[in-house]
């Protein structure tokens, strides 16, 4: 039996070309994650504060809203100089609603208080996360990154003079950066232009009391960042 190859071989027609089926290019199965997420960036991005904290409450975008009680988008001044970025909400947050309230609230507050600030005037403050991750443990990268376009249209609706990140969770959403917070402080950053300051977090001061000495440096440090920008920005 003469096979079609072997005619078209004495016929010195090979190789054989055969038009390939066009293959369209396989869709990423995070292509439209991608794009929603966008979206919803860009969405976020447009909200007024009062539909911002509304938005906050509805949040299903990690895994968190499940085990949540309360969202705790933030609480003070929405003119603020002074803007707080903690990590997460604990216990207490998550029952009231409210930022810092249980022992590192009150440790904080004394804090502002020693500044001459109090949390409902020129003062704002939240946490990089708005809801409480199970046991308190430490929020993860994807949480931050669901959470990130609620904390960056919070600061830029208040548009404070002064950042104060509080602990390294805080520190390494806002400066993208891995770095521990003792080789960040005594440091002028800036997070989209606004000083920012780093700072140990209240709660990691109540484990370490002796630690105490260095977040008021740090926080004396950044008044007088403060005020010296309003001092350059009058002259």
């Amino acid at each position: 039996m003469i096979r079609r190859a072997d005619v078209l071989r004495e016929l010195n027609l090979l190789p054989v070309w055969r038009l390939r089926r066009a293959e369209l290019p396989a869709r990423s199965q995070d292509a439209g994650a991608v794009s929603d997420d966008d979206a919803r960036r860009t969405r976020i991005a447009t909200l007024a504060f009062d539909a911002l904290v509304d938005d906050i409450a509805t949040c299903t975008a990690c895994v968190l809203c499940k085990t949540r009680r309360k969202t705790v988008p933030g609480v003070g001044d929405l003119r603020a100089q002074w803007m707080f970025v903690g990590e997460a909400p604990g216990a207490d947050e998550d029952a009231q609603g409210e930022p810092f309230v249980g022992a590192a609230g009150q440790l904080l507050d004394n804090m502002l208080v020693a500044l001459g600030l109090a949390r409902t005037e020129n003062v704002y403050i939240a946490n990089v996360l708005k809801c409480r991750p199970p046991n308190n443990r430490t929020p993860e990268p994807l949480e931050a990154l669901a959470c990130a376009p609620y904390l960056d249209r919070q600061i830029e609706l208040i548009a404070p003079r002064l950042i104060v990140a509080l602990g390294r969770s805080a520190a390494c959403r806002l400066l993208d950066t891995d770095a521990p917070v003792s080789s960040l402080r005594n440091r002028i950053h800036h997070y989209r232009g606004t000083p920012l300051i780093v700072t140990y977090h209240p709660a990691y001061l109540l484990r370490t009391p002796a630690d105490k000495a260095k977040a008021w440096e740090d926080l004396l440090f950044a008044r007088r960042t403060l005020r010296e920008a309003a001092a350059s920005a009058t002259t």
